[in-house]
């Protein structure tokens, strides 16, 4: 997928799991476009974005991924987050991934929302 095709994905994706998730009040959509910054999980590379609202964070496989197509998805509820993940690329790697993602604090999460905006403070 072209980089340029993930950001649109991105947009779509955020406001698809907070319709999903929304109970009591609908949040307002979000647009995931801040970064990307490379990170390794499950030794595979992926692009992370950060949010609108400071404390999202979206995980896409890098260009060339034996995972692509997948993303995974950390927002926040109920006061600390919540991980979804959904694609169809190798099982084996995306689940290797999660497993080092769903270890990850609410301080290194937000970590990842502050590199990303660090990175595009530069541009």
């Amino acid at each position: 997928m072209k980089p340029h095709a993930w950001l649109l994905v991105l947009s779509l994706v955020c406001s698809a799991v907070f319709v999903q998730g929304a109970e009591a009040s609908q949040p307002p959509n979000l647009q995931c476009l801040v970064g990307p910054i490379t990170k390794q999980y499950g030794n595979t590379p992926w692009l992370v974005y950060s949010c609108d609202d400071h404390m999202s964070v979206v995980i896409v496989t890098a260009p060339n991924s034996p995972a692509t197509p997948f993303y995974f998805f950390f927002y926040r509820s109920d006061g600390g987050y919540n991980l979804r993940g959904e694609g169809t690329g190798d099982k084996h790697l995306t689940d290797a991934a999660y497993a080092e993602l769903k270890l990850l604090t609410d301080a290194q999460i937000m970590s990842l929302v502050a590199e990303t905006q660090k990175l595009s403070a530069k541009k």
